[in-house]
Parts: structure tokens; sequence; C-alpha cells
């Protein structure tokens, strides 16, 4: 269908593209935790435009200051400076800090107490983009926070112009790299440890300029007792080598086979926004995102108590993670609250509990120090320092952490999902405990001498699926669980 144009009352331009409105296509864009869809289809610089002004507008930032940064996509750049138009239209002071992650976009937001705006559409393809919006302090919005209503406001101004206002803002740049790696340096100290060898896989994102700084010299720093043998450190949003997403395996191949063939101690590899970070060991095996956050909790818990804390410490963990992340986080004398998924809800749980930390299954990892946001990067690190200060490679290491066993992930296409959701609980009916605070988990009621076993399924937000995660005790007790739930599934 060809792409038409109508006028908006005040003889501006509202364009449409396949027959959609520019309102239309924002509303497809808005999700549940971010803005987020295909450029110069779902996005383009009039619709970003106009979501710079509701931004300010929504959350109040007249005569503040508004940090706007952006990933390495071809469309990063002018998105960016699109909604610095409508965010300075509205009266906002704009700080550009250029190319950044989205962790170091938090740093900027949270340092600065200023609201952010970082462009990038995270782990997804080159022909997608969007915006990740925090309050002053790193604050995230979500649909029910704050996106939706910017979504509203943005599209009356597509409607109708977006007014004027007598004190237009102005824009400066700042360069916040070394202070990013500089405070990330001091939260998890690297000097001391043995020397390491490390693989980094960059996947051609902005962990190809953050790693550098934070763990080389990159940014001025002395140098650390890390050697990071680099891969994909070239940015580019079209992602040559691979999809700039760890979560699937395929993309993890090149960096199992660089770590064994260098006989390197550990490897890493981020998305595409650097927020995420994924952990292999020195046999090239995955090291799990539950495993990392029981490291990391047994971490921050030692490190509060150091501080001479003596309050209650909650630790976060989403309930896909290990059961035994709840077991080791009340075994070192801490709290573990179970949580919802989502990084919007977590955070907002951050502020609302004082939790020293959270982790998610899907590699999002939380700091109370670092505004409550999450950042791969300092996970990462926590990994390296505990790594590095005992004998043990990661491969004999990690196992201490990851006791049972986890399906990881299945996706399958669901028309209906309460139907699928009852066949499962008639199937089960007797043989497990459920409970429906994120999609429907599923706990077994076993004997003590008989293996435990836990599922769940939840359904996507954004697609017809559901998503079943499953775990037991040993090998053969998941794989049963699983076979069945997902022939249920399935069915």
């Amino acid at each position: 269908m060809a792409d038409h144009q109508t006028r908006k009352p005040d003889g501006g331009i509202v364009g449409t593209k396949h027959g959609r409105s520019a309102a239309e296509r924002l509303t497809a864009a808005v999700k549940t935790y971010d803005v987020r869809g295909l450029v110069d289809v779902d996005l383009t610089d009039e619709i970003i435009e106009a979501v710079g002004a509701a931004f300010v507008d929504e959350i109040d930032a007249a005569g503040a200051d508004v940090v706007v940064g952006h990933d390495m996509r071809d469309s990063s750049p002018r998105f960016a400076a699109a909604f610095a138009s409508g965010a300075r239209a509205r009266g906002a002071n704009v700080v550009s800090i250029g190319l950044c992650s989205t962790d170091e976009s938090y740093f900027a937001s949270g340092s600065m107490d200023a609201a952010a705006a970082m462009f990038t559409a995270s782990h997804n393809p080159a022909t997608y983009n969007g915006i990740k919006m925090s309050r002053p302090g790193a604050q995230s919005l979500s649909f029910d926070t704050g996106l939706g209503a910017i979504r509203d406001r943005a599209i009356a101004y597509l409607e109708s112009g977006i007014p004027s206002t007598e004190a237009p803002g102005s824009e400066r740049s700042a360069d916040v790299l070394a202070d990013y790696a500089r405070a990330l340096r001091t939260f998890v100290p690297l000097e001391q440890i043995r020397p390491l060898r490390i693989v980094v896989d960059a996947g051609n994102g902005m962990g190809g300029m953050t790693v550098p700084a934070v763990l080389g010299r990159a940014a001025g720093l002395d140098a650390l007792p890390v050697e990071v043998i680099p891969m994909y450190f070239e940015l580019d949003g079209t992602f040559p080598n691979h999809e700039a997403n760890p979560l699937d395996p395929a993309n993890l191949v090149d960096l199992k086979r660089a770590v064994v063939d260098s006989g390197a101690d550990a490897g890493l590899a981020f998305d595409g926004d650097a927020d995420r970070c994924f952990v292999v060991d020195d046999q090239g095996d995955p090291v799990s995102p539950s495993a990392v956050t029981a490291i990391v909790a047994v971490r921050e818990i030692a490190r509060e108590r150091s501080n001479g804390s003596t309050d209650t410490i909650q630790v976060l963990h989403n309930l896909i993670t290990s059961r035994f992340v709840p077991e080791i986080i009340d075994e070192h004398g801490a709290e573990p609250v179970r949580t919802r998924v989502g990084h919007s809800l977590i955070k907002a749980q951050m502020r609302e509990t004082g939790a020293i930390f959270g982790g998610e299954h899907s590699a999002h990892y939380y700091f109370r120090d670092f505004w409550g946001a999450d950042n791969g990067m300092l996970a990462a690190m926590h990994v390296l320092a505990e790594l590095g200060s005992q004998p043990l490679p990661l491969s004999e290491f990690a196992a201490e952490f990851s006791p049972y066993e986890q399906s990881g992930e299945i996706n399958s296409t669901v028309d209906n999902v309460p139907e699928t959701y009852a066949r499962i609980v008639d199937a089960f009916q007797g043989r497990a405990e459920f409970d429906e605070m994120d999609g429907l988990t599923a706990t077994g009621i076993t004997p003590k001498n008989e293996p435990f076993w836990w599922f769940n399924v939840r359904p996507s937000n954004t697609e017809p699926l559901v998503r079943l995660n499953v775990e037991g005790e040993d090998v053969a007790t998941m794989e049963s669980v699983r076979d069945e739930v997902l022939s249920l599934i399935r069915s």
C-alpha cells in the first residue's frame, strides 16, 4: 500500500505509512517497559520529536536537565536529535552524552539526578530502534507509571502540533565514559585479583566501547590484572557477525570456541546496548544467570555486612531463577524476595524495599548502589572479582552455584492461553501447588525422599507465545516434567 499524508488542524502534516497514521504507529511501538519498533515504519523523526516533547511535559522537566544518549544503530543519532528537539521545544535543557551503553545512560541519570532517554533496541535486529526513558535518579518508566501518559500526550502533539513555550531549552554535550568507568571500579575493585584472561564478545554493540574503558585503559585508568581478548568490538549497528542477543545459544558459538581455543579463564557476551552480560566458563559452557545472581548476591550481602549494617537485608530474585538462589540468600543471613518478571517492576520494588541487589533469569542484574538500575558490567565484574580471589577454574567454582537442572526458556505458539492453563492444572491437580503471581507456576508436592521440581508458564507481552521454564533436582526429573508440560501446551 502506498504511503499517504494527512494535514494537521494547524496546517502541519501527519504522515501515514502502510495505511497507519503516526498515532497508530506510536501506539504499536509503546510497550510495557519501553518504546520499540521498526525504523521509519513504527518510529519516525516526527514521532520521536513528539515523544520528546511529551516526555518533558509528563515528568515536568521544563527548566531541568534531560540526558539523551544513543547506541551505534544507524538511526540512533537522528532519533536522539529529534527527541532533543522536542524536549527543548518544551523547555528542557538537553545534555547530549552521545554514544553510550544503557547502563552508562543510567549512570548519567543517577549521578546528575536528571531524567534520561536512551535510544536503543537492545538485542533486536538492525531494523529496529527504541527508547528507554528514566525519571531523575535512573527511575525507569513503565506503561503504568508514565509511558502510557507520554504516548497519549505525544499522539495529541502529532495531531495538533507541539505547543511553543516562552522559554525553550538549551543543549550541551557531556562525556561521562571516564566517570562511569571510575565509578564501576569503585563499586567492584579488581586491582588485587589474580591475573585473568577473558574473551569478550561485544557483538558489535556498545560493549565494544565500554569494556575497554572499564576493564582496560581506554578511559585513562590504571591497568587491571585482566587481559581482554576482544571479539567484534567494532561498533556496527548492522550486526555483521551475529545478532547481539546472547540469550540465543546460537550467538554464543563464537565466544565458546574462542574461550577454549585461547585457554581463557572466562568469556563475557554483551547484548547490543551492553546492559546485559552472559558468562561462559573456561570449558566453553554457559554459566546460568541464576548462578551469576547467586554469586553476586553472596558478595553484596557480605559487603553490606562489612559496612556495619545490622538491619534486615533483602535480595530480590524473579520467580524464574533457580531454587538455589533463595536458598543461598537465606543461608547467608539475608531475606530472599520473590518477584514477577520485568525490569521496571523490579526497579520499583528495589526502591520500595531497599533491597541491595536483584537478579533475573534473563541476565538483568540490579544494584541498590547503582540507583536500583540494572548493570550487566557490574555483575560481570563481581564474577571476575570472585573468580580471581580463589584458585578454582570457573567451571568448578560456578558449579557450586548451579546444583539443580534447568530447562532454559522454551517458547510455544498458543492461541488460547486460559485453555492451556486449564489443561495444565487438570493434569497436575493433586501433584502440584499453583500460584499465579506471574503466569502459572506449579511446584511439585513431593515427599522428602523424592526430587523436587517446579515449572512456570507465562504468556509473552508481545507475541502469541507462552514461555516455559522448568527446574528439577536432577536431569531425569526436569526432563520428565518438561516433556509432560510441553505436550500439554502443544496439544
